[in-house]
């Protein structure tokens, strides 16, 4: 099975002097066929919005390259193709009821791919509306341990299409570098030899909880410190004083860049608990099922599990482990030891089994269903389900193998194979 891993990294730029002003003037064009593309292909609400590539470039790429005389031909499609993405985005956003605006293209950003570009691991060459500018990374005096070192240095990973932005108040350039390799690994895509890591997102109390009884973040705490950033943006802007308007634009997004920092470290402590326990796969719930269930605060929770998912996503997959998702119909009702389903079994953060008197943390019960099933799906794509192959999920205490000669449904769990495992709480973050 193979993956393909991307990592951006951001490089500053030592621009020449003298050519400065030729970085700019392309970024003038660029900026100027997105919004002519934009203008061109939003209709709403009179008609449907032009969403095609192949359309716009047939319609407008003679007539921009006409009128950016020197603009890289590439740079011209790429800058068509940014604008008919967003505005796809934006059909996207009307069909759901959502506001939307036209896009509006007024900053410095530039596409580069391998033909309006050529990367070296010490410099690019970048294709300007005055020809080619060559420019050298400046980079830190010891990049060991450094997503330079890591990736732009790294001859396993290759250049990919990137970015060019600058820093109008430093007055610096910068390469947002998009790095690119592919991993081949040998871990099982089916059942034999799979070893499968349950994790439950919830939106109070933990923020995730492994099949292996690892309890990982506060999610009380996430949900007040973005109650808290949210309660002083509305201060500020209630207080209308040009002192409150700049301090507003001052803290800008700081609480999405100190949240996505807080679940990185989350999603570090899940791989590094499936590579603790040799996981071959890691199994969470599916979201689209689990929206109804988080109502209350549906943006932010959507986005959390979201983030958490793409985060242990990227990370796993550089350590070669799956990242797959179950339905979570029944997880947190399923009695993980004898399979017995009632709403009854759950009463807040305790699972009691009606059934059989299974007593456990419900988050840690529904991780380890969430485990089980995506073992169960993994055995029964074995071409040959009878012949003994076994597939098994990660406990505490010991795994639990699951045989398809054994276990009729999804609905039950031999009681001999349910190992007596306990839960340990232990809070990353908290």
């Amino acid at each position: 099975m193979a993956w393909t891993i991307k990592r951006t990294v951001c490089v500053r730029l030592d621009v020449p002097d003298g050519r400065k002003s030729d970085l700019h003037a392309t970024n003038d064009c660029f900026q100027y066929c997105a919004n002519r593309t934009a203008e061109w292909a939003w209709n709403y609400p009179d008609a449907d919005c032009i969403t095609s590539k192949s359309t716009a470039e047939g319609a407008l790429y003679d007539e921009l390259r006409e009128e950016t005389d020197g603009l890289h031909a590439n740079l011209v499609q790429k800058a068509i193709k940014r604008a008919i993405t967003d505005i796809d985005n934006c059909v996207d956003r009307l069909a759901d009821g959502k506001q939307t605006s036209r896009p509006d293209y007024d900053t410095f950003s530039i596409v580069y791919d391998k033909r309006s570009a050529t990367y070296y691991r010490d410099r690019v060459s970048l294709a300007t509306v005055n020809g080619r500018v060559e420019c050298e990374y400046v980079l830190p005096e010891t990049t060991e341990g450094t997503p330079h070192d890591d990736y732009l240095l790294n001859d396993d990973y290759d250049f990919s299409t990137s970015t060019v932005h600058y820093d109008s108040e430093a007055g610096e350039f910068y390469l947002n570098a998009v790095m690119k390799r592919t991993v081949d690994d040998a871990s099982p895509e089916k059942a034999e030899d799979a070893n499968v890591l349950g994790v439950d997102c919830n939106v109070d109390d933990h923020i995730a909880v492994t099949s292996t009884g690892r309890f990982l973040g506060n999610a009380d705490y996430l949900n007040h410190q973005r109650r808290e950033f949210e309660k002083r943006r509305a201060n500020l802007q209630q207080t209308g004083t040009r002192s409150a308007h700049l301090t507003y634009q001052r803290i800008g997004d700081r609480f999405g860049r100190w949240s996505r920092d807080y679940l990185h470290r989350v999603s570090k402590e899940i791989v590094g608990e499936a590579r603790r326990h040799d996981c071959t796969h890691i199994a969470f719930e599916a979201l689209d099922g689990i929206r109804e269930e988080i109502s209350t605060c549906a943006k932010f929770q959507q986005w959390a599990f979201n983030a958490l998912q793409r985060q242990v996503k990227y990370k796993a997959e550089e350590n070669g482990i799956p990242v797959d998702s179950v339905d979570p119909q029944h997880t947190s009702q399923q009695c993980s030891k004898c399979g017995c389903i009632l709403e009854g079994n759950r009463d807040g953060q305790q699972f009691r089994c009606l059934g059989c008197n299974y007593e456990q943390n419900a988050d840690y019960n529904a991780a380890k269903n969430i485990a089980r099933t995506l073992a169960l799906q993994l055995q029964r794509g074995q071409k040959s389900p009878a012949g003994g192959a076994f597939c098994q999920y990660a406990l505490k205490s010991g795994t639990m193998n699951v045989n398809t000669t054994e276990v009729a449904s999804d609905q039950y769990v031999s009681a001999e194979r349910e190992c007596t495992d306990k839960s340990t709480a232990e809070a990353v973050g908290s």
